[in-house]
């Protein structure tokens, strides 16, 4: 019995484990989406094709299963290049069935033809067209089995004939996914231990690679005398129930995490690849351990890099590790922790004259939702609140732009959140300009009932953007936005909407905003002037700010920055 290839490819989805496809139909995945209708695959109907990317990309982050895109051809499919780039980053397995014009009509130039396969080849891991009928089975069993074993997006080129075409002869290829577990050789693990056995003053830092193997972190911590920082994608995994956590570095950390991974003598970097190379210490022996081979040695030159998954790496090294005794480098840094924390939280206050700092309401926030909440925040001051103020207590989760820096995440991530999982709290933490740059997967929500609650930290202007110009010296540039109410917006399509502009209002606020059966939206007036403070002070910044201070008060608007000192100071 024949069957047509986008019958096959639907087959092959369901096969690997898709439980969902966001995207917009069109007239060149016409039949695939009649299938897909078919099938046990929900389709997520979103407004813009680059939130799906981000919610499908969401998805498979916190499910680890593999999560379907489709689009149109040309620029349909177009649109999901930015939130395909945010999933190959974050090694999310997302699948891309990209619908193409008729093969015979490719190379002419033909509307809407796009070259997808120059066009997705640097964001994925897996990316081709299927050229005959014949190929179809195998083809997109490759792409699944590609974007599953290598952790990452796999683009699936579909041209509208072949989709239509029939297959006779489909032979069984099928997705086969393993896990095998990866450790150093004997030699490696050995060397690996003689160089930690000779550090006096150690440091962990660890990152996403290590979500699920805090009890070996800390037993490695507690024979090392090491304290633990963490990245800020790892926090979830690794600040809950963890005596040794000193917290994160860069522009986000503390002062002890920054510290203690400068200061150390010897650093044991875990499936991390933190960026900045700034924030690795420049004289002391690095070991670094990674699954992912073209990460090491990548960020900084290290002494001795493995690959590895952590957790049996770790339990594996454990027997060749020495006692050490001394933990007073650890317990340094655990106390400087503890001060650091406990400064931040005396800071969490309203603001003079009753007004919300974005800190604040963060807090707040967290007093009050769930012990297993997922928690999406926009790129920028919503995000950096989210790490700083949101307790980890193990079953929480924090997503946001971390790798790739985009705006407009914290609402499609949280689509496709609550899609996975619908019996959690999902809290999106928006700034005011990335929810207007998505504006319309509000609509999202309303037509697919997802019940997220949506926060949004209204200071009307790109606020991370203008710290970061004001650190240079620079007025505030193309900044400003002029926002409606977003609150009577979301009254007026229909969600529960609110806006608030007193501090001494926003704790009756945020209840009320939580305790809504559907979806809803609190606006939140937050404090246009509150600054990001680094875990350090370079010169830079500092001569920065007082050169945009002059500058302030040279235009006549002193009076922002004395508002700004108020906030801030």
């Amino acid at each position: 019995m024949s069957k047509k290839v986008a019958e096959i490819l639907v087959e092959v989805l369901e096969q690997a484990g898709v439980k969902r496809c966001y995207g917009i139909v069109g007239d060149t995945m016409n039949l695939t989406a009649e299938h897909l209708d078919q099938s046990s695959i929900e389709w997520v109907h979103v407004r813009h094709e680059e939130a799906g990317a981000f919610a499908a990309a969401a998805e498979a982050l916190l499910t680890d299963n593999l999560t379907a895109c489709a689009g149109s051809c040309g620029p349909g499919s177009l649109h999901f290049i930015n939130g395909l780039y945010e999933a190959n980053r974050n090694r999310a397995p997302v699948i891309l069935i990209a619908s193409q014009v008729m093969m015979s009509e490719m190379g002419f130039e033909f509307i809407q033809e796009v070259d997808f396969k120059s066009v997705f080849k640097e964001c994925s891991v897996f990316c081709d067209m299927i050229l005959t009928p014949e190929q179809a089975r195998k083809k997109a069993v490759m792409a699944c089995q590609a974007a599953l074993t290598r952790q990452g997006v796999a683009v699936l080129i579909v041209p509208v004939d072949i989709s239509h075409s029939e297959v006779h002869e489909d032979f069984p290829y099928r997705v086969h996914h393993s896990k095998p577990v990866v450790i150093p050789n004997d030699e490696e693990l050995d060397e690996i231990a003689r160089i930690l056995d000779a550090g006096e003053k150690i440091t962990i830092y660890a990152g996403t690679g290590c979500e699920n193997a805090l009890d070996e972190i800390k037993a490695v911590a507690e024979k090392l005398g090491a304290p633990v920082a963490h990245t800020s994608r790892a926090k979830s995994f690794l600040e809950h129930d963890n005596p040794y956590n000193v917290g994160m570095t860069g522009i986000l950390g503390s002062e002890a995490g920054y510290k203690a991974i400068l200061d150390c003598d010897t650093l044991l970097l875990l499936g991390a690849d933190f960026a900045w190379r700034q924030f690795y210490p420049d004289k002391a022996k690095i070991v670094q351990i990674d699954i992912n081979p073209t990460h090491i040695g990548r960020r900084h030159h290290v002494t001795l890099g493995a690959v590895g998954d952590i957790k049996p790496t770790l339990h594996a090294l454990m027997s060749r590790l020495e006692q050490h005794d001394d933990a007073s480098f650890q317990q340094k840094y655990v106390e400087r922790f503890a001060k650091a924390m406990a400064s931040w939280k005396s800071h969490l206050v309203p603001g003079h004259d009753d007004t919300i700092p974005g800190s604040y309401l963060t807090s707040v926030i967290d007093r009050y939702i769930d012990e297993d909440a997922i928690i999406s925040g926009d790129d920028g001051t919503p995000i950096v609140w989210a790490v700083r103020h949101t307790r980890s207590n193990g079953k929480r989760r924090i997503f946001g732009s971390f790798l790739h820096g985009t705006m407009a995440t914290a609402l499609p991530n949280a689509i496709g959140l609550k899609k996975a999982a619908p019996d959690r709290q999902v809290i999106a933490l928006c700034g005011d300009g990335g929810l207007a740059m998505l504006f319309g997967e509000l609509l999202t929500v309303i037509q697919e009932n997802v019940p997220i609650k949506i926060a949004v930290y209204d200071n009307s202007k790109l606020g991370f953007v203008e710290i970061e110009q004001k650190a240079e010296g620079m007025l505030d540039t193309f900044t400003r936005l002029k926002n409606p109410d977003f609150g009577k917006v979301a009254e007026a399509i229909g969600l529960w909407g609110k806006t608030v502009s007193k501090a001494s209002e926003i704790e009756a606020a945020v209840q009320e905003w939580l305790s809504q059966p559907g979806p809803a939206l609190l606006n939140v007036h937050v404090s246009p002037l509150e600054l990001v403070k680094p875990p350090f002070t370079e010169l830079k910044p500092v001569i920065g700010m007082a050169l945009y201070a002059t500058r302030a008060v040279l235009h006549g608007r002193g009076g922002d920055v004395l508002e700004m000192v108020r906030e801030n100071i």
